[in-house]
């Protein structure tokens, strides 16, 4: 029998918002058993018996995608078994076991990860909480060594930790914004300008989503990230709706079409570091493919610097 899915919504929980309060745990962090349960749910959703090489009856199914019975068949697990753990109750798994639902539900390196850390959580420490903010001096030498490459240092939640001259020319500067402002996920959601600034917004907020929806499950017990899940789950519809579809990515590389103000449309390429020592910060560079009209562009800002005017930064105050 088809199991029905039952309760109010919660963006926490991935539905549409019922309340604009912070997470679900009662300890002001995200409610870790809901995720684990509804990133099982989603990813089983969207995978269909052809899929996976069983047979469709034609039978009519009340949720989308395989049953429970299904899932646990091919995983190699009992029903009863994967049922607890789709319940959030994922306490003394196995990595094994979480290997074989991972290859049954075909999850990306990312989602195996994903769905390690909320089955198999770690505890962070305070300080090692103070640390992620923390840029070492050699890194900020080198962002301000890379004058002809926008770059900037990103941190836990998306948060937007250091800069240099050229990524204040592309983005806006930032340093003109309060500090709590400077986080990604507000700009992306919440502030027009980036709309414009990006060709492809709608590959950027998915991006976005994506990211912190990997570090939820990295930080479920983070109360500044539950809050900041509620407070653009309540403001942005989009948001919403991405936040629902339990997508999770890791930062790497690929390409970013702009829109600028002064110099037009540009094609650059960015890379995603991780600096040695500091696991929770992505160094992040964008470049334009030489002798290309974006490198022109990109050489033009450089040239105004700090007179460079991003929309971002024009429209600070609607963020």
């Amino acid at each position: 029998m088809d199991e029905q899915q039952t309760g109010p919504a919660d963006p926490l929980r991935g539905g549409p918002p019922r309340t604009p309060g912070p997470g679900a745990d009662g300890n002001g962090g995200l409610d870790r058993r809901a995720e684990l349960s509804e990133f099982l749910r989603t990813r089983r959703a969207r995978l269909k018996p052809e899929d996976v090489g069983l047979p469709d009856f034609g039978r009519h199914r009340r949720v989308p995608g395989l049953r429970r019975e299904e899932l646990a068949q091919l995983a190699g697990v009992s029903v009863a078994y994967y049922t607890r753990l789709e319940q959030g109750n994922g306490r003394n798994v196995s990595a094994e076991v979480l290997d074989s639902i991972a290859r049954a539900l075909r999850l990306t390196d990312a989602e195996h990860a994903h769905l390690t850390h909320l089955a198999k959580p770690k505890q962070h420490g305070k300080k090692q909480v103070a640390r992620s903010r923390q840029i070492r001096p050699a890194l900020r030498q080198l962002l301000d060594s890379l004058d002809t490459v926008p770059a900037y240092v990103v941190g836990r939640r998306s948060d937007i930790l250091a800069w240099n001259r050229m990524a204040a020319a592309l983005f806006g500067d930032w340093g003109k914004l309060p500090a709590q402002e400077r986080n990604w996920a507000r700009l992306v959601f919440l502030n027009p300008g980036y709309r414009e600034l990006f060709v492809e917004w709608d590959r950027k907020a998915y991006d976005m989503v994506a990211y912190l929806r990997m570090d939820a499950g990295c930080h479920p017990d983070d109360p500044q990230l539950s809050s900041l899940v509620g407070e653009l789950s309540v403001k942005s519809e989009e948001f919403r709706g991405l936040w629902a579809a339990h997508d999770v990515k890791e930062k790497s590389h690929g390409v970013k079409r702009f829109r600028h103000p002064l110099v037009g449309e540009l094609t650059l390429f960015f890379e995603s570091f991780r600096p040695a020592g500091d696991a929770e910060q992505s160094l992040v560079t964008y470049h334009a493919e030489p002798g290309s009209p974006s490198a022109e562009a990109l050489r033009l800002l450089g040239s105004w610097g700090a007179d460079a005017r991003a929309p971002g930064a024009a429209s600070a105050s609607s963020a």
